[in-house]
């Protein structure tokens, strides 16, 4: 068994992209097992397991992720993550590795994968609610695949807006008010809010959306109204219902679980699609346990780990 550290040798974010992509049409193919997240709740924050099993590249794991959003506070970082790897021959543990990097670099992935499917220009403006690290990885991955010609940022923390805008040497970048923010191609929703962020007036004919940030029950970023009047994409449905961006409308009864348009394994298998270029599309996150899955097999090939005896 290996031992991988988060700073190990990491493949380009094209090969990442792709790989995210191939994971997402074997989950729309069903060719995978993947139970739905469990959570364990604390006060200030919580801690899912992911596992899952991915015979297209022949493994199998779980992994074990926090989110505590007040963790900045104290310089920590909001999401942290391990991943034990297991043999699905014999059950024996190959690897064990710090996932919080690549949690970081798989979901930037995911939506790099739903804006090349549901995105129907090659050129964007792209704005960004929130800028911590999962902003961060969002335009990075975004930019591989989409031409960036300008981005607006909002933040609760103007610094931290301003601090964003300097990441990125090749795309401009100005730090906006929420409403003008949204007035985007591409919006970026990376918040750990509880209450609607984005409202639906904001946002223009043709914008499509990757809603992030709510990824546990209670959390949500858009207005309720603006699920309603777009076609919305989940990575999984039953994650969805339960924790996503659709969780809270669905629970208060102003959005149903039949409105969902499809996963995006369904678009990248070509079943499901954006229908016209007027219309507002929204992919919402959740994880998938396979996404980390296929960026860990990526990390086992290229990288060198510590043995660690086992049994």
């Amino acid at each position: 068994m290996q031992y991988y550290p988060e700073r190990v040798l990491l493949p380009p974010l094209t090969t990442i992209n792709q790989a995210i992509e191939r994971a997402f049409r074997e989950h729309g193919e069903g060719r995978v097992q993947m139970p739905a997240k469990v959570y364990v709740y604390f006060e200030k924050g919580d801690f899912r397991t992911m596992p899952a099993y991915l015979p297209a590249l022949g493994i199998a794991g779980v992994k074990i992720v926090n989110v505590h959003p007040e963790n900045p506070k104290i310089d920590l970082p909001t999401v942290m993550a391990l991943t034990v790897i297991l043999d699905p021959e014999t059950g024996m543990p190959e690897a064990v590795l710090n996932a919080t990097l690549l949690t970081d670099l798989r979901t930037g992935a995911a939506g790099a994968v739903a804006a090349k499917y549901l995105i129907p220009k090659r050129a964007v403006t792209l704005g960004v609610i929130g800028s911590g690290r999962q902003a961060v990885a969002q335009v990075n991955a975004i930019a591989e695949i989409l031409e960036i010609e300008e981005m607006r940022v909002w933040s609760r923390t103007p610094a931290n807006a301003d601090r964003f805008g300097t990441l990125f040497d090749t795309i401009s970048c100005t730090q906006a008010s929420i409403e003008r923010t949204c007035d985007a191609d591409l919006l970026v929703t990376t918040t750990p809010s509880r209450r609607p962020l984005v409202r639906a007036e904001w946002v223009h004919e043709g914008t499509h959306i990757n809603a992030i940030g709510a990824d546990a029950p209670g959390k949500e970023e858009l207005d309720p109204a603006l699920l309603t009047r777009a076609r919305v994409f989940v990575d999984d449905m039953e994650q969805a219902v339960h924790s996503g961006e659709v969780n809270v409308p669905i629970s208060a009864g102003f959005y149903t679980a039949d409105e969902i348009a499809g996963t995006l394994g369904e678009v990248v298998c070509g079943r499901k699609r954006r229908k016209t270029r007027e219309e507002v599309t929204v992919f919402d996150s959740t994880g998938l346990a396979v996404q980390d899955l296929a960026i860990a097999a990526l990390v086992m090939e290229a990288g060198e780990g510590t043995e660690l005896k086992f049994p």
